[in-house]
């Protein structure tokens, strides 16, 4: 046996609003014994001196895609990476995320191959370092959508036809979607992300398009959860996003165009939002330094939908829905960099809280992994974080970490404020 005593100098421990001090977590092999005042202590236990620093959960990003390097070298993407490249890619995004204080991240998808699921058998397995990994490996998306990568090669038919072909989950009707929801849980995939509207991102469409039919998402859907799969969304609409709940989608990424109806619906169904705010929080805020390093075509549809994404966002936040905390860093800063939509929240008013409990317990829920991790008490598994900075005020605490633990074994820990420039 292992045995392993933190001391804390304050405790978040995911479940109470509050930091408690003078608390110690004793930990045995993967998982937390006992949390209090006076924990045991067992004879050759190993004690860590954290009373400088604030303890949390080991913090969880539940909208990452960790399939590049650097998010200047996306538009490359299409052409010039391989799927090897990006397996690369997604190994390295959970190694620096788990050093940052994330211990899990939920990987949303790509647009091409990345062997992410091979990643995450990597990282259980013991046989390279990171986050663990909850893994939707391909978006289930249409052509000429958000989720099609040959977008950027349009211009180029031939090129575009061919790049379509090589997409095994991208294409139309009830049937082709049933069978790619087979194809990806025979994969091992832990979840189904669905690419329902367009996007920001990409240059050719809106994101108030509809790109799959009642029918197509229906038939995924049903597919999914037939399969003892969730299902989540990439949807900003009030219009659409009331389909995917009434088509009984488990949660929603983004919501960035919704309104207070669809709000409502969303609380009495009890469907998660994701509301990542980062990517979003240079025209809410406008920081125009900032937007001036976004894509021409993702400025203009930012300042076009301005007036409606600040009004959404303080509905999502005047809300009682269910948040979950994500990123979707894909512009401005890199994939790995989770502390900041902790920044996000609490720049737009949200409690911090309200944001630590989404980051951890909340998370953990959306994840299907609530028996597991998100919570610091017993018999959860001993994923730990420290932050040298007040996480109650200082909205880059969690970009400072300064000491993290997954599964009991100790990693060392990185500032993102200091790193990786």
């Amino acid at each position: 046996m292992n045995d392993i005593k933190l001391i804390c100098g304050k405790l978040y421990d995911g479940i109470h609003d509050e930091l408690r001090e003078h608390q110690e977590i004793l930990i045995r092999d993967k998982r937390i014994l006992e949390v209090g005042k006076h924990t045991a202590q067992p004879a050759g236990c190993q004690v860590i001196d954290l009373s400088g620093l604030t303890v949390t959960p080991g913090m969880i990003d539940a909208h990452v895609h960790a399939s590049f390097f650097d998010w200047r070298e996306i538009p490359k993407d299409t052409v010039w990476y391989s799927d090897g490249m990006r397996a690369l890619a997604a190994a390295e995004c959970a190694r620096r995320a788990l050093s940052g204080g994330f211990t899990t991240i939920r990987h949303v998808g790509w647009f091409r191959e990345d062997y992410s699921l091979d990643v995450r058998r990597a990282i259980d397995r013991g046989f390279i370092q990171g986050a663990r990994m909850v893994v939707a490996p391909h978006f289930l998306c249409a052509p000429g959508s958000h989720g099609d990568p040959s977008q950027s090669v349009a211009s180029n038919p031939a090129l575009s036809g061919f790049l379509e072909r090589q997409y095994p989950t991208m294409g139309s009707g009830p049937e082709f979607f049933r069978d790619a929801v087979r194809h990806e849980v025979k994969l091992g995939a832990d979840f189904i992300k669905i690419m329902a509207t367009g996007g920001f991102f990409t240059p050719n469409d809106s994101p108030e398009d509809k790109q799959l039919s009642d029918d197509e998402m229906a038939a995924i859907i049903d597919t999914a959860h037939s399969l003892h799969r969730t299902v989540t969304a990439h949807a900003y609409t009030g219009e659409l996003i009331t389909t995917l709940a009434e088509l009984g989608i488990d949660g929603i990424e983004h919501a960035s165009l919704a309104d207070k109806k669809t709000i409502r619906l969303l609380e009495e169904k009890d469907i998660y939002v994701v509301p990542t705010l980062c990517p979003y929080d240079e025209i809410v805020l406008l920081d125009e330094e900032k937007l001036a390093e976004k894509s021409p075509e993702f400025q203009r549809k930012l300042r076009y939908y301005r007036d409606q994404l600040v009004e959404s966002r303080r509905l999502l936040i005047d809300s009682d829905l269910r948040l979950g905390y994500g990123t979707d860093l894909v512009v401005n800063y890199q994939n790995y960099e989770c502390g900041r939509e902790y920044s996000a929240w609490l720049r737009n008013g949200i409690s911090p809280y309200r944001a630590l409990k989404a980051a951890t317990a909340e998370n953990a829920r959306i994840l299907g992994l609530e028996n597991e991790i998100g919570t610091i008490e017993p018999g959860k598994l001993a994923d730990v974080a420290a932050w040298r900075r007040n996480i109650l005020k200082d909205d880059k605490a969690l970009l400072d970490c300064a000491f993290v633990m997954k599964e009991g074994v100790e990693y060392t820990p990185v500032s993102m404020l200091e790193a990786y420039r």
